[in-house]
């Protein structure tokens, strides 16, 4: 019979949005943090159709809305020349072909928002300051005074509930580092698309921009190659490690180079992802999110993932005895993260294409009309998650 209790283990955007989606099925949750307070880590992040449609089916959208923006296209630009090479409409073609729209938002106005719908709803439970080391269901009895049908690792990429999980995913540097900052868009540079989503290419390095409309500032992500391995995501990174920066972005046109050497504060992000394995114990414990298949995020689709996850895990449980409901949960998304895996190395491989190869990858885009490149995208856009 489906279950009535779930303990999740995180309350990021994968916890809480596991927690509305099992209430939406009449299932309760107890959601276990152990920040004392969440905070604004991170910066923007971009919601797709395929994660929107989640959130208005959980009533989270119509938050978001008055705030945050939907760009009118996703455009591909040379890092050099400021050439436009490629773009994929977005506004309201985006609703008309994939049915949902695609907006962008800081991490934490989403987290927000999801915090407030949990908050208000009485079958979810948040409990902040529990540094849990005890992640099996007998220590989560004494801490949320319940009986823990299943539990949900919604822990990131250092999870710890991995450890209840036979030949669980591990965590592994990616030889790739993301530098991360907001500029206030009075002080932006003219080069910066106030209504777009732009994604700068070059040598072995790329730059997203866009802007976080609730902020009135634009959210910069400059991802390179790099040697750290180092787990903090706040940090600001040495002097060496600025250098670095900057030696990756030589060339390009003075306006980035320019922006790029004035961040004081920007934060150095080591990138890690998650190496292929099982999602849960055949019993009673999952992961779900970055816990299961963190990846690069060279398709955009981090958060994403983890809404589908949450609420196709809700779906599932609700419906099928336990233990089936997990298999058919692993079988079900695996696919998907495996072929969403291919697209961001294509999507690296193009971004970071040098000499003849990024002469052919020029060339290859201009060739493909912008409807045709979001026909390409159908399947991650227009996927309508079971729930």
């Amino acid at each position: 019979m489906p279950i009535k209790t779930a303990a999740i283990i995180g309350a990021g955007i994968a916890g809480l949005t596991a927690a509305l989606a099992l209430a939406r099925h009449g299932i309760r949750s107890d959601i276990f943090e152990r920040a004392e307070a969440l905070t604004e880590v991170g910066a923007g992040l971009q919601i797709s159709p395929n994660a929107s449609r989640i959130l208005d089916t959980l009533g989270v959208l119509d938050t978001l809305r008055p705030v945050w923006l939907e760009p009118k296209e996703v455009r591909l630009v040379s890092g050099s020349s400021l050439r436009l090479l490629a773009s994929v409409p977005c506004g309201s073609f985006a609703r008309e072909r994939w049915g949902a729209p695609y907006g962008a938002v800081h991490r934490a106005t989403l987290q927000k928002a999801l915090l407030a719908a949990v908050t208000a709803n009485p079958l979810c439970t948040l409990h902040l300051g529990h540094d849990i080391n005890r992640t099996d269901a007998n220590g989560l009895n004494e801490i949320g005074g319940m009986d823990v049908d299943l539990i949900v690792g919604a822990d990131g990429v250092w999870s710890r509930t991995r450890a209840l999980v036979p030949g669980a995913p591990s965590p592994h540097f990616s030889g790739n580092i993301a530098w991360r900052f907001t500029i206030p868009e009075v002080s932006a540079s003219s080069v910066l698309d106030r209504t777009s989503v732009t994604a700068f290419l070059g040598s072995s390095a790329h730059l997203v921009s866009y802007p976080i409309k609730e902020h009135a500032a634009f959210n910069i992500v400059a991802i390179m190659s790099g040697s750290s391995a180092s787990h903090d995501w706040s940090a600001t990174g040495t002097k060496a490690q600025r250098e670095h920066l900057l030696r990756h972005f030589s060339g390009w046109n003075d306006a980035i180079t320019t922006m790029l050497e004035r961040q004081e504060q920007a934060t150095f992000w080591p990138l890690y992802e998650a190496s292929v394995g099982r999602w849960h114990n055949g019993k009673d414990v999952v992961l779900i999110g970055d816990a299961a298949h963190a990846m690069m995020p060279f398709a955009a689709q981090g958060a994403a993932m983890a809404i589908e996850d949450a609420f196709e895990l809700a779906g599932m449980v609700a419906s099928h005895p336990l233990t089936e409901a997990l298999d058919l949960f692993e079988k079900h998304r695996t696919p998907r993260i495996a072929r969403l895996r291919q697209r961001a190395a294509l999507n690296q491989f193009a971004y970071h294409a040098r000499g003849p190869v990024r002469l052919a990858r020029n060339f290859v885009l201009s060739m493909r009309p912008p409807q045709k490149l979001a026909a390409d995208l159908d399947w991650v856009y227009g996927y309508r998650a079971m729930g």
